[in-house]
């Protein structure tokens, strides 16, 4: 069963008369009376994260996936509530420590602060974490408007590279093997761009499950499809040199998760002011494709104009 029809089936009927919870449809929980934005994520070694041999790693991956949340809703991050299931093996006392500095740094570097949580013992690690910021107004889901463009942040597809190599799926030099973990490891999230999204975005949603998927989450309630123009989707420098050394299609590796970008559609009369904060702020903002009638098919096309068949179109979270 898919995670939208478990929701529906047996949880949306319980929040029907809670307007704060966006129809459970949304990625926070947003009072606007009294500008309260929550949102909450659970992080499963296995699932979630591959090992727990570099945990000043994988708590900041999950702090930065978490805020994220936020961030793309238009809204600071403020506080953060953590929550961890593990035993002795796994919360020893030079792990909880290498844990500990790094929340420091992540704190000082958003300007977040710790509030609470809850520790458990399991033979099975994970964490839940909550966060919290205040905001007058948000950027929703399912607020796309016909002919809107699409455009998203930041680079797509490394990662899922880091990934691959920490899997031992992917070898390659020791300087692109750096760079490419650190991206898995430690996300670049647009916290700059918060203030700015409200501006212009007319829905938003952060890429954690995948460019296609996530897009088809971001119109999921809409009679709308969208056009995708594959050279138009951004990546670095360095995935670029992987895949033309490798020979590979640069459509199999920007749409599997875990880039935390942001993924927003505008009128197209925002260009103007899209182009110029992206200039001031020094944040990369890419228009990728267009948002269409349902009555036309969703397409990712190549400059040649044909159809591609995404392999990968991201994480499903099946039950």
């Amino acid at each position: 069963m898919h995670e939208f029809d478990l929701i529906k089936k047996y949880f949306s009927k319980l929040s029907k008369f809670n307007r704060y919870s966006l129809d459970l449809n949304d990625d926070v929980f947003f009072d606007k009376k009294n500008s309260l934005v929550i949102s909450i994520d659970t992080y499963i070694q296995g699932t979630h994260f591959l090992d727990f041999k570099n945990p000043e790693l994988v708590i900041k991956k999950i702090i930065r996936s978490s805020i994220s949340d936020l961030i793309c809703k238009g809204v600071l991050p403020k506080y953060y509530f953590l929550s961890g299931s593990g035993n002795k093996k796994t919360f020893t006392k030079k792990n909880l420590s290498k844990i500990s500095n790094s929340l420091k740094q992540e704190q000082t570097k958003y300007g977040i602060n710790l509030c609470g949580g809850d520790t458990t013992f399991s033979n099975k690690l994970s964490f839940s974490i909550t966060s919290v910021g205040f905001s007058k107004d948000i950027v929703y889901r399912n607020k796309a408007k016909l002919n809107d463009d699409i455009y998203v942040t930041g680079n797509l597809g490394d990662s899922f590279v880091g990934l691959n190599i920490l899997q031992n799926k992917i070898k390659t030099n020791k300087k692109l093997k750096s760079y490419f973990v650190k991206k898995y490891f430690e996300p670049e999230i647009q916290i700059n761009l918060t203030k700015e999204l409200i501006k212009f975005a007319n829905t938003s949603i952060d890429l954690s499950d995948g460019l296609i998927d996530d897009l088809q989450k971001m119109i999921n309630r809409q009679k709308l499809s969208y056009n995708i123009w594959e050279e138009k989707i951004p990546i670095s420098k360095n995935l670029h040199i992987y895949l033309n050394k490798n020979d590979l299609r640069k459509s199999n590796f920007i749409s599997n998760g875990d880039d935390y970008q942001i993924l927003f559609t505008a009128n197209p009369d925002k260009s103007r002011i899209i182009k110029n904060t992206s200039k001031k702020l020094g944040i990369k903002i890419s228009r990728i494709g267009k948002i269409s009638s349902n009555k036309k098919k969703s397409f990712l096309i190549n400059q040649k104009g044909e159809y591609l068949l995404v392999k990968n179109s991201g994480y499903k979270h099946q039950f």
